[in-house]
């Protein structure tokens, strides 16, 4: 199971996602088109609070998302080197959609909103689209599509809907 990699006209790379991709203790490889191992995401078992490592095809950890356990409401973090990169919330209040809040350590948010459940949403940065997840794009059943915008952290934004897809199965 992996996430397709494809280059569209607008610079966007276009990764495609299983629904119901992993449980804890489940690994599974992120390829890209030409079925190289871009991603490896690994479930760790046996441990107290949900825990996931994003590791590239040679085995370095780029990220480590692990959920909060002390936290009124459901947030997981993403650690490199030990340090805390980003911290992702549910936000408090949505009113009709679904709203997660991406804290960055090195300032600034990112804000995931829509339908969150039915993979059918957008991550932005003060009103730009930094990704956009959608069910729409394949017809293969289970399956959606994370287009991430040029420039940004292709990495950093599929750990972010990693723990976002996570946190919303509850």
């Amino acid at each position: 199971m992996g996430l397709l990699r494809r280059h569209d006209d607008a610079g966007t790379t276009r990764y495609q996602m299983r629904e119901k991709l992993f449980a804890i203790g489940d690994d599974f490889w992120i390829d890209t088109e030409e079925e190289r191992h871009a991603y490896k995401v690994n479930g760790k078992a046996l441990r107290i609070r949900k825990t996931f490592v994003l590791e590239g095809p040679s085995g370095d950890e780029l990220f480590k998302l692990r959920e909060k356990k002390i936290a009124i409401r459901d947030t997981m973090e993403l650690e490199r080197d030990g340090d805390t990169v980003a911290t992702i919330k549910k936000a408090m209040i949505t009113p009709l959609r679904d709203r997660y809040v991406i804290h960055l350590a090195g300032g600034g948010e990112l804000n995931a909103k829509g339908n969150i459940v039915d993979h059918e949403y957008k991550i932005e940065r003060d009103g730009d689209r930094v990704a956009e997840i959608s069910k729409r794009w394949f017809r293969i059943r289970d399956t959606y599509g994370i287009e991430v915008a040029e420039g940004e952290n292709d990495a950093l934004i599929l750990a972010a809907a990693i723990c976002i897809d996570e946190m919303s199965r509850g």
